[in-house]
């Protein structure tokens, strides 16, 4: 390609991601948002089973149960616990 082939091509991809950017930016905020609350979800869970484990509490660490940590919060955590107590009744 010519020199300006080039630059009519790079200016193209470069509205092409603003315009991506504009369309997908609540989307993508919501996405990110439900990353953080997920990885924040992992860290309460460690902390849950590293204190819990003096006391006799588990939880297991996976994706989907720090997901439910992660967006319920305190609830998210006394939810899992039920489930599991229910579960080994």
């Amino acid at each position: 390609m010519g020199g300006l082939q080039s630059t009519v091509v790079i200016i193209l991809v470069a509205l092409f991601g603003l315009l991506a950017l504009i369309v997908f930016r609540k989307p993508m905020k919501f996405i990110l948002r439900l990353a953080l609350s997920t990885l924040l979800g992992f860290a309460a869970l460690f902390l849950i089973n590293f204190l819990g484990g003096l006391i006799g509490i588990s939880i297991a660490v996976n994706w989907i149960n720090a997901a439910v940590v992660g967006i319920l919060g305190l609830p998210g955590i006394a939810l899992l616990l039920l489930i599991k107590w229910l579960t080994l009744l």
